[in-house]
Order: structure tokens, then C-alpha cells, then sequence
């Protein structure tokens, strides 16, 4: 079974620039639920993982090159997440590759990362034009930053610090800019805003605000993040519906968006200011 100690993260990779598949690196998502007391038939959520990446590039059969935005939809209950530094190499292998239309192009990268996540990956090239046309997005709700908070340990998430009145049901849209965590392997800083979305028992802004700063200093990958989010609201809360999405700033590259939720509809994937 591949672990993220055996994936290329954090070690010194050769750059090959012509198709390579067997770069990409799975790790089982399996030993990360079990944390979180979950198995794959016992999530109590829906979601996907959006990645994007801003370094897509590949030849013409005229050998005159193409750059464009890719958008990855990683179903959330897939057997595997794809290891970033392999996901990059990968995309990077494309660069002296040749595909004839953009279309061509989506169809090897689909089965390559459905064939690596276990589950169908759904694949968008954008041009530059494109995504240019699409803007900025700005995070629905009330942002809770400027809020007064105290909070002196940083070293793993505090679901304690959580705080709600029962006695009150409210609908609540909540955002913050103030999430960060450290990648597991390499201890690199991981920057991102965070959405809560929820119907039940009324949260204290505040409380969120401290609880998702004590994840300053935790090592966990960022769907691991906002799955450990999702479930210490969902005890505290006991919604009759709750949605965490994070939007993460890019590194090499590549960003990773992970939407967790009790409903049916996705929320679209639109970038943010920082990304």
C-alpha cells in the first residue's frame, strides 16, 4: 500500500518534460478516515476535491506550445488522493508533449487520474481568455477575522474551543481568510479561507474564529483539514445541514479546493484574490 513516506514529496525529483503516467503517486485515503473514526461506507458526507493548476502547457502537432488553465474533480469519497509533488511532475511531463486539440488532451488526463483517485476524475481546460472572463469570486457570508479572540496553542485543532446555543436554530454563512496548517512531510506553510454554511444550533462567530486558528500549527493534507472541520461542527452543531469548503493558495502551481457537504449541490469553483 503506497504512504505518503514512499511518494516523491519532499525529495529531489528529476524534470521530465514527455508523458509520463506512472509518476502520478496514490495515497489511500483509508488510514486518514480511520483518524477521524470514518471508513468509506460510513462517511457522512458528500464532496469533491477541485484542484487547479496555472502551469498547464503541451505542444501542437505543429510543435508550437499551448498554455491554459486545468480544473481536476476529485470525487471526496475516492480510494486515493493524488500525492501534489506527483500530480505536479505529472502535469509537468505534458510540457514537450504532443496532443492534437485541448479535447484530446482532457481525454488522457481523465483516465490517467481516474485510473490514480479510483473513481472518475473530471478534467476542464480553460484558456487564459477564459478564466480571465470568469474573475475573481468573493466568499459568501459574514467574515469572522476581525473578531476578538485569544488562543495561545496552535499545535492541533481544539473542537472545545467550539461554542453554541442549542436553544437557538439559525441559518448561518461564515467565512474566514485566517486558515492555515503545515504539510505533513515537508512542514511547508499551507494557506487558505475557509466557508461554513449550516442550518442548527446557533455558533458563536468567535468560537469558530479561535478553533480554526488553533489548526496553525497542525500537519495534516488539506482535505484531511477540512474533513476534521466538518465533523467537529457537525458533533457541536447537530445540523439539519452543513457545508465546509476550503480554498487553498496555490503551490507549484497547483491549488487544492476540497467542498465537503450533507447536500446534493456542489458550490461552483471560482478562485479567490489570493489564488
Amino acid at each position: 500500500m503506497n504512504s505518503v513516506e514512499h511518494s516523491p514529496l519532499g525529495k529531489s525529483s528529476e524534470y521530465i518534460a514527455t508523458y509520463s503516467p506512472e509518476l502520478l503517486f496514490p495515497i489511500p485515503r483509508a488510514a486518514k478516515w480511520a483518524e477521524l473514526g470514518l471508513s468509506a461506507e460510513t462517511l457522512p458526507y458528500r464532496g469533491v476535491d477541485y484542484w487547479n493548476c496555472f502551469e498547464l502547457s503541451w505542444l501542437l502537432p505543429s510543435g508550437k506550445p499551448v498554455v491554459a488553465i486545468g480544473e481536476f474533480a476529485i470525487p471526496a469519497d475516492s480510494p486515493n488522493i493524488i500525492e501534489s509533488k506527483s500530480f505536479k511532475l505529472y502535469l509537468n511531463s505534458l510540457n514537450q508533449s504532443v496532443f492534437a486539440t485541448a479535447q484530446a488532451l482532457v481525454e488522457v488526463l481523465e483516465q490517467d487520474l481516474s485510473a490514480t483517485a479510483g473513481k472518475p476524475v473530471t478534467v476542464r481546460v480553460r484558456s487564459l481568455d477564459e478564466a480571465a472572463r470568469e474573475g475573481l469570486n468573493a466568499l459568501p457570508g459574514s467574515c469572522i477575522d476581525d473578531l476578538d479572540v485569544s488562543i495561545s496553542n496552535y499545535a492541533a485543532p481544539q473542537p472545545e474551543l467550539l461554542d453554541c446555543d442549542p436553544t437557538q436554530i439559525v441559518e448561518q454563512r461564515l467565512h474566514s481568510h485566517l486558515l492555515k496548517s503545515n504539510c505533513p512531510v515537508t512542514g511547508q506553510p499551507d494557506w487558505g479561507s475557509v466557508v461554513v454554511e449550516y442550518r442548527g444550533a446557533a455558533l458563536d462567530p468567535a468560537s469558530l474564529l479561535a478553533y480554526l486558528v488553533s489548526f496553525r500549527q497542525h500537519a495534516d493534507f488539506h482535505e484531511q483539514c477540512v474533513e476534521r472541520i466538518f465533523l467537529d461542527l457537525q458533533q457541536c452543531l447537530q445540523p439539519e445541514y452543513l457545508t465546509v469548503y476550503a480554498r487553498y493558495v496555490r503551490r507549484g502551481g497547483l491549488d487544492i479546493n476540497p467542498y465537503r457537504t450533507t447536500l446534493a449541490e456542489m458550490p461552483a469553483n471560482r478562485r479567490l484574490v489570493r489564488q
